[in-house]
């Protein structure tokens, strides 16, 4: 009596390792073109603040949040404008309400450098990247992560480590603890981490110096 077989052949079994492997590789460019997208993302953040506060810089011969003639030049609005102290400096930790960091984004927006509420007082105000992380500029004196120089800074939050040097690499030297684009903890800042430091599952705080 000729016996049935019975389980897999090697060509079925080669088979379906072959579709395992594709969906593997499969995840993983999909992963790495998600994670491409987001990085792009937050540098073009950075690149639209530069070109919006040089672009007001150009127009107004003020930085916005720190133009004391603000409602004068941002007039006629629908909204209250708050006028700064004219100092040259862009005073107030990140976002901090009421400051001319807060205040900034009010002026660029009125003058139509950047897209969003202007209202102070309203939800979604302070802007977010694609992390969910808000987005903010200050004085230079103000910094949330020690070492950084120039006039004032641009700093995104909550962004992965996976993100993180990816997005150094971009704007920067790819090295997250010295140049212009330094790194640290999350909301808080502080001194900045070293590129072999970063973990990939936790997020930090990016700040550019302009």
């Amino acid at each position: 009596m000729q016996r049935q077989q019975s389980g897999f052949t090697l060509i079925e079994i080669a088979i379906v390792m072959a579709i395992i492997g594709l969906l593997i590789t499969l995840t993983i460019k999909g992963r790495e073109l998600v994670d491409n997208s987001r990085a792009k993302s937050l540098a073009n953040d950075f690149r639209d603040i530069q070109v919006a506060l040089f672009g007001y810089q150009d127009r107004f011969r003020a930085l916005p949040g720190d133009d004391s003639a603000a409602s004068a030049n941002l007039s006629p609005s629908s909204v209250p404008i708050q006028n700064g102290n004219g100092n040259l400096r862009i005073e107030g930790d990140l976002n901090t309400y009421l400051s001319e960091s807060f205040f900034l984004w009010q002026h660029v927006r009125l003058a139509g450098f950047l897209q969003g509420v202007a209202n102070a007082e309203a939800s979604g105000y302070v802007p977010l990247n694609t992390s969910g992380g808000s987005l903010g500029v200050t004085d230079i004196s103000n910094a949330p992560i020690s070492g950084m120089s120039g006039g004032y800074i641009i700093c995104s939050d909550n962004i992965s480590g996976r993100l993180v040097k990816q997005l150094d690499m971009m704007l920067d030297d790819g090295y997250t603890a010295k140049g212009s684009m330094l790194v640290s903890h999350a909301n808080s800042g502080g001194e900045p981490i070293a590129s072999g430091n970063i973990i990939e599952r936790d997020f930090y705080l990016a700040c550019l110096s302009v």
